[in-house]
């Protein structure tokens, strides 16, 4: 009995032979194609005045147009004339069909999209549309939206979409975003792989949208607002941006009930209670945030925008003690011990980053200042430290 060992051998030798024969077997057909034998059918374009010559069986197996194409009536002919494609762009795509390879340029990349979706060669279809995102700047946007209009091709739909996401920053900065219909940033904007580095990019996107023709756009802004992950905000910011919004009363009043009353969640309808999700668009690079300073009250909390090589203040955390120690646990920053009223203190408090909401977590057993804190198997410790103040003073030679 054969061992897996060379079991999984001769399966890979047979892989291997196989490879080998298929591209052998791909390389003759080619040198039929370069040298012209064994032509079964010719294709006749009039305008410009070309002959193609090509194999039926290729490609019938390379798309469905074909094999409907040769199993009709005038399959059998010799010669097949085509009136509604370039000869030039017809040639490239029945190259494709032998080598999975076709040449396109910024010029001819409208006329091969179109012969392609025609033709049914879903294959050089996708290549084309990759082709045209990764040479956007040249074709512009609006050019790939007037191409998907036109051919209604949903995966140059999905590519644009994923552009429109991960590009959201610059896009939303353009003139050409005031334009967009609300179906399209709706659909942007629910997008759980949304590029933004906080929810407020995308609230202020809105309201650039929405300022450009209040009167029009009225109606319309609750159905964007509702797409935004407004239990990221924090109350102040609910009620300050939010809830004066017309339209909007409801929503910042549900999401206002949500961070207020935990346990009044489970009845309040909300569409999104989550944070957008980590993906592809917006793993690449982590966060950078800096607390400054844990000596005075009412730290800022800076961030890092790496685009614009600056720092910038993401929030301004409002406390009435100081001298504490933090730490950050998941998606909290707690803020343990410290000096408060002339006296030190062993309260603990979580302050959420997304939300920017404080809550009370049990206190320390014994007070802390000048201690420092660690996170060790999921358990926080307080070392060290002082539970009453040690002041050192001269003053007529004494010491406190």
């Amino acid at each position: 009995m054969a061992t897996s060992s060379s079991q999984t051998l001769a399966l890979q030798r047979n892989c291997s032979e196989q490879n080998h024969f298929m591209e052998k077997l791909m390389t003759k057909i080619c040198s039929f194609y370069d040298e012209q034998s064994l032509i079964d059918v010719t294709f006749k374009f009039s305008n410009p005045t070309a002959l193609v010559p090509a194999h039926r069986l290729i490609l019938a197996a390379a798309s469905p147009y074909f094999k409907n194409l040769f199993k009709g009536n005038q399959g059998t002919n010799p010669v097949i004339e085509i009136n509604d494609i370039d000869s030039d762009i017809f040639e490239r795509l029945i190259t494709f069909c032998y080598t999975g390879q076709v040449l396109i340029t910024v010029n001819n990349v409208a006329a091969m999209l179109n012969a392609a979706i025609v033709l049914q060669l879903d294959d050089a279809k996708n290549h084309i549309v990759d082709y045209l995102m990764t040479h956007i700047d040249e074709i512009t946007l609006q050019g790939a939206y007037t191409l998907q209009l036109e051919m209604k091709c949903e995966y140059l739909k999905q590519k644009i979409i994923e552009y429109e996401t991960q590009n959201f920053m610059e896009i939303s900065r353009s003139d050409e975003f005031l334009n967009f219909d609300v179906e399209k940033l709706q659909r942007i904007l629910v997008s759980d792989n949304l590029n933004i580095s906080r929810e407020e990019d995308a609230f202020d996107a809105i309201k650039r949208w929405y300022n450009c023709d209040v009167h029009a756009r009225q109606e319309q802004l609750p159905l964007l607002i509702a797409c935004l992950r407004l239990t990221q905000f924090n109350m102040d910011f609910l009620m300050t941006h939010i809830q004066p919004l017309p339209g909007c009363e409801l929503l910042a009043f549900k999401a206002l009930s949500w961070i207020r009353v935990p346990k009044a969640r489970p009845m309040i309808n909300m569409r999104f209670t989550e944070p957008r999700g980590i993906s592809a668009t917006n793993c690449g690079e982590k966060t950078i945030l800096a607390l400054c300073s844990e000596l005075e009250m009412n730290p800022k909390l800076q961030q890092y925008k790496k685009t614009e090589d600056k720092w910038q203040e993401y929030a301004s955390i409002k406390t009435d003690y100081q001298w504490y120690r933090t730490i950050l646990k998941d998606d909290n920053l707690l803020f343990i011990g410290g000096w408060k009223s002339g006296a030190i203190v062993n309260i603990v408090r979580s302050w959420n980053i997304r939300n920017k909401t404080w809550q009370n977590l049990p206190a320390m057993k014994q007070a802390r200042i000048s201690h420092c804190v660690v996170e060790l198997n999921g358990k926080i410790y307080a070392i060290g430290g002082f539970e009453v103040i040690m002041l050192c003073r001269r003053w007529k030679g004494e010491y406190i």
